[in-house]
């Protein structure tokens, strides 16, 4: 049986089984250069109606399978968790219902729903990248980070360039399924496949061949602390000391700065002296600046605000602050509670932090860097201003240990690789129970220590010159959604005028 022949709910779990597997921790990332045939074949051949439907069973799918590690958060109840995970996948799923039902509505009017596929889907990523329930965590690029050559356009064209190649080639092979002469799609596949992977290791080799292995050493401390026993009030001297020692350990290493991962110590560390002033004593002895991730609390008139923040200890014994300015919706705050306050009586579990406002800048040294929280990370266009602004190299302070030693932890690291090539700096991550971290330019993993490790991670940072994507980061994006409106517009106007497309 041919694959077109199959009932359409088949086609529909069939692309999103594949589609999901290619964000687990595997390298099964060619899966995704096909796996959205099955839903092209409904999309090209069926009604809006069914497309619609259709496309929804996929998404849910595939979003079950890609982040059903939501659902195994540690800081809530089962009963929150699940309704956490169900409402991301049923968010995540309208906007595949955009795709579906713009390609189908296309298709039927103008017969170009296959040409116009790639523009839409880079549209959908780039409109999902916004608003405070934003998640470009789960745009297609991150399907490719196991074969760096593959990634390397990100610092000219986005992400949305890499997602522009694989609808491509989803396209290339849906010919080759519904076609009578199948094997020119599949050699014009392989062809343009070959030519960016040949073309992305030529650049992975230049960008590493000329990126110069500075003097420049950080460590990054992985502490492995369960986060539930990291709040209880008996194990917070055992953690200070913990910190305490694997910060004494990392200095002996002569490092030129030290990170720590986020909300190390579970104190308000700006207003707390009692833990506060033997890290500032610390950090002035050895002449060695730390980043440390903490909770902060500043009262005004209008009340206590809580903030997800970054401490900068410097070696002249003053203080930088950031704050986090990209929570995590349902999870740090509720969305739109700082224009609707009775929103924050709402209790789903989640800390009612406030947004941070600044785009830090820090000086160690040197060296110019900003610091992403968490979340943040996933962000690229936030990544970007950081570097805009002047950063040479990013950190990220995490804590990925809610879900355990999950698909979610790994995505994040990856999400990493991917803002290191997109700005052409490399990235210092330390997280919490692990992925951590020391990525090259190219992407590379200089140093890395697995979930559930304890340790510390050394290296020095290499830097290349290259503001491309810093500038343009977006250009790709938005060239897409013009041209393919554009293309829809043209074709619109020769439809009206010979009379072609159901009406």
């Amino acid at each position: 049986m041919k694959l077109q022949q199959l009932p359409d709910w088949v086609l529909a779990l069939i692309s999103g089984i594949l589609f999901g597997i290619t964000y687990l921790p595997l390298p099964l990332g060619f899966i995704s250069y096909f796996s959205l045939v099955p839903l092209l074949i409904i999309w090209l051949n069926r009604n809006i109606k069914t497309s619609a439907a259709m496309t929804y069973i996929a998404a849910i799918t595939a979003n079950t399978i890609a982040f059903y590690w939501m659902g195994l958060n540690k800081g809530t109840s089962m009963l929150i968790a699940f309704a956490s995970l169900s409402g991301a996948v049923f968010y995540l799923g309208l906007f595949w219902l955009i795709v579906g039902v713009s390609i189908s509505f296309i298709q039927k009017k103008l017969k170009i729903g296959l040409l116009i596929f790639p523009f839409v889907w880079v549209a959908m990523e780039y409109l999902r990248s916004f608003g405070p329930m934003g998640f470009p965590w789960s745009d297609l690029a991150l399907t490719q980070v196991f074969l760096l050559p593959m990634i390397q356009t990100a610092d000219v064209t986005g992400t949305a360039g890499i997602a522009f190649l694989i609808c491509i080639l989803n396209g290339l092979f849906y010919l080759a399924v519904t076609e009578k002469e199948p094997k020119q799609y599949i050699i014009g596949a392989f062809v343009l496949w070959g030519i960016v992977f040949g073309m992305g290791s030529w650049r992975l080799q230049a960008v590493e061949k000329n990126s110069a292995e500075s003097q420049f050493k950080v460590a990054v401390i992985q502490p492995n602390v369960d986060p539930i026993q990291k709040w209880e009030k008996l194990f917070k001297k055992t953690l200070v000391a913990l910190m305490d020692s694997l910060t004494d350990d990392a200095m002996n290493m002569e490092p030129d700065f030290v990170l720590w991962p986020e909300s190390a110590l579970p104190v308000y560390l700006r207003i707390s002296s009692q833990y506060r002033e033997p890290i500032r004593m610390k950090v002035i002895k050895n002449g060695i600046p730390l980043l440390a991730g903490t909770i902060d609390m500043v009262s005004d008139e209008n009340g206590r605000h809580y903030y997800n923040s970054a401490i900068l200890f410097n070696t002249d014994g003053t203080m930088q602050t950031y704050r986090k300015m990209f929570l995590v919706p349902f999870a740090e705050y509720i969305p739109l509670s700082e224009k609707f306050p009775f929103l924050k009586k709402l209790n789903f579990g989640q800390g009612n932090f406030d947004h941070g406002k600044e785009y830090t800048i820090f000086n160690v040294g040197d060296k110019q860097f900003s610091n992403m929280i968490c979340y943040e990370s996933s962000f690229p266009r936030m990544a970007r201003r950081f570097v805009e602004r002047g950063a040479e190299f990013l950190t990220i302070e995490s804590n990925d240990a809610w879900s355990g030693d999950a698909p979610g932890a790994y995505q994040h690291f990856g999400l990493a690789q991917l803002r290191a090539v997109e700005n052409r700096v490399p990235v210092v991550r330390s997280a919490n129970t692990g992925i951590s971290g020391i990525i090259a330019p190219s992407g590379r993993v200089l140093q890395k220590m697995g979930y559930g490790e304890q340790g510390i991670l050394f290296s020095a940072l290499p830097f290349v010159n290259s503001d491309w994507n810093t500038v343009n980061g977006d250009l790709f994006a938005l060239l897409c959604i013009f041209i393919g409106i554009g293309i829809v517009i043209w074709e619109w106007m020769k439809a009206r005028k010979m009379g072609i497309g159901e009406q």
